[in-house]
């Protein structure tokens, strides 16, 4: 999928674990601020977000399962089809960690097709009282730098008792960012699977089959690249170097996945216009 320098190890611009920075001068990311995830857990996590879910303009799909404190829930969101209009109050602090690709289902112990377009509590995916004691240690934190240090600790723990990822999961996803582009029978016969236990294993991994992952990493390709400093000026350009035939064809897959048109999403913020430099932030407070 890596067709230019631009890497999907990560969505945020800040440059150390430890910072907060805004994922981008897009409006529809003005609400959210990320960090890298600790270098133990680069293997499992995407980044560490946060952010007033209140002040989402759009809540964007990706192929990602979420784990997120809210109002003293915990709660999960798996990988999504389409895009959801944004339902919180202005002022709902929520404080998450992205699972990779493929990730999530070993650690949660559930399927990603269980989860898909689904944002459920994470007592109802856990027996006993484990959901509900990790919602406790995080709401007791002051601020959200404790929120997620408690969060990145519970996947620490997940981690250690996982079953590990899905080797097919692995190859597919790997393939498809090394590739930018494979059918299912050239997946299928890489992983010495048929093509129907292919879409099987990676419904069970991603909550789709892999003509549909590769759909929704393609779209994600677009938004990483629409956040780049140094994207190319005009929509075509910016089309064929995420992947995709055309800029008709870019405007079908946004309008089909993301429910508007790409010049939509590539709207920047009047106090924040894309090309501006990203600070980050420690504890909310902008360095100078």
């Amino acid at each position: 999928m890596t067709l230019t320098a631009v890497s999907y190890c990560t969505r945020t611009n800040s440059p150390r674990s430890w910072s907060w920075a805004r994922a981008s001068g897009l409006l529809v990311d003005e609400w959210l601020l990320e960090r890298r995830p600790p270098a133990d857990l680069a293997e499992h996590l995407v980044c560490t977000w946060r952010g007033d879910a209140g002040e989402a303009r759009t809540l964007l799909p990706d192929e990602c399962v979420d784990m997120y404190w809210v109002n003293g829930s915990v709660w999960v969101s798996g990988p999504e089809t389409r895009s959801w209009p944004a339902a919180a109050r202005p002022g709902t602090d929520a404080v998450g960690v992205c699972f990779r690709s493929g990730v999530a289902p070993s650690l949660l112990g559930v399927a990603a097709s269980e989860l898909r377009d689904v944002r459920v509590c994470l007592d109802q995916l856990w027996r006993g009282g484990a959901a509900r004691e990790l919602a406790e240690r995080v709401s007791c934190r002051d601020d959200d730098d404790g929120r997620a240090i408690e969060l990145e600790n519970a996947v620490r723990q997940m981690a250690a008792g996982a079953w590990g990822l899905d080797a097919v999961a692995a190859e597919v996803t790997g393939r498809l960012h090394l590739a930018g582009t494979a059918s299912a029978r050239e997946l299928a016969r890489a992983t010495y699977l048929s093509e129907r236990q292919l879409h099987r294993r990676c419904t069970a991994a991603f909550g789709y089959g892999p003509g549909f992952l590769l759909r929704m990493l393609r779209v994600q390709r677009f938004l990483q690249l629409a956040r780049d400093e140094s994207r190319p000026p005009r929509l075509a350009d910016l089309a064929i170097d995420a992947g995709y035939a055309d800029q008709s064809h870019l405007t079908r897959e946004v309008r089909t996945i993301m429910g508007t048109t790409p010049a939509q999403l590539l709207r920047s913020s009047p106090e924040r216009p894309i090309g501006s430099r990203l600070d980050p932030l420690v504890g909310g407070t902008l360095l100078v």
